[in-house]
């Protein structure tokens, strides 16, 4: 079976995209599966750039196919803040998992204490980047619209998910159940219309 190397070593993020790709005809794996890779810098200035990036080292690192994804919150009251700097939003030296994303969480709520409902909007956008060892890439974009609660909701989900209720929901994706989430997220909007690009460089059609 052909493999598809997903270029993440974040583990809510795997879950997910395999969630999401369960019914494409390839084996999924994470980049942790080819052992002690370095990190990929992602210095870029748009989504873009850095999804780009991940995608060409990953694919020339391991000689497979890669899938990588950047993406981050734009809010509407921030300017369109935190925006690609997302991930690192609160310091760029505090270590990955779930007390990273309280921290860059909850210094979006302290930014926006004050501000009201209807000032809150903010979008989720995801760009997908599949790139194989030769050095082509197609590209795919996700946006998921919404605003960021008062308070952090729910405790499923990663990153900002506690804090971001998507358009016609009253919950966060935290609090949604998982497959409700895979149904609209940036991340899913922006890999389903990858998939025709997958099944062009996997000739699955």
């Amino acid at each position: 079976m052909s493999r598809l190397v997903l270029a993440t070593k974040n583990p809510g993020k795997v879950l997910e995209i395999k969630e999401i790709l369960r019914n494409l005809p390839l084996e999924v794996v994470a980049l942790s599966a080819y052992g002690d890779i370095p990190d990929i810098q992602e210095d870029g200035e748009t989504f873009e750039d850095n999804a780009i990036c991940k995608a060409l080292a990953t694919a020339k690192a391991t000689g497979e196919v890669a899938l990588a994804d950047d993406s981050g919150l734009e809010v509407d009251a921030l300017h369109g803040a935190p925006g690609v700097h997302s991930a690192r939003f609160a310091g760029e030296d505090l270590p990955r998992g779930r007390e990273r994303d309280k921290t860059n969480y909850e210094k979006l709520l302290s930014l926006l204490k004050g501000i009201e409902d209807a000032k809150r909007t903010a979008r989720f956008r995801c760009v997908v980047a599949i790139a194989a060892p030769s050095g082509k890439v197609r590209l795919a974009e996700g946006i998921c619209e919404g605003k960021i609660a008062i308070a952090p909701d729910g405790c499923g989900g990663f990153g900002y998910d506690p804090v971001f209720i998507p358009l016609g929901y009253t919950r966060s994706f935290a609090a949604l159940p998982q497959d409700v989430k895979n149904a609209m997220s940036h991340r899913a909007v922006a890999l389903k219309a990858a998939l025709p690009l997958i099944e062009e460089f996997f000739q699955l059609s």
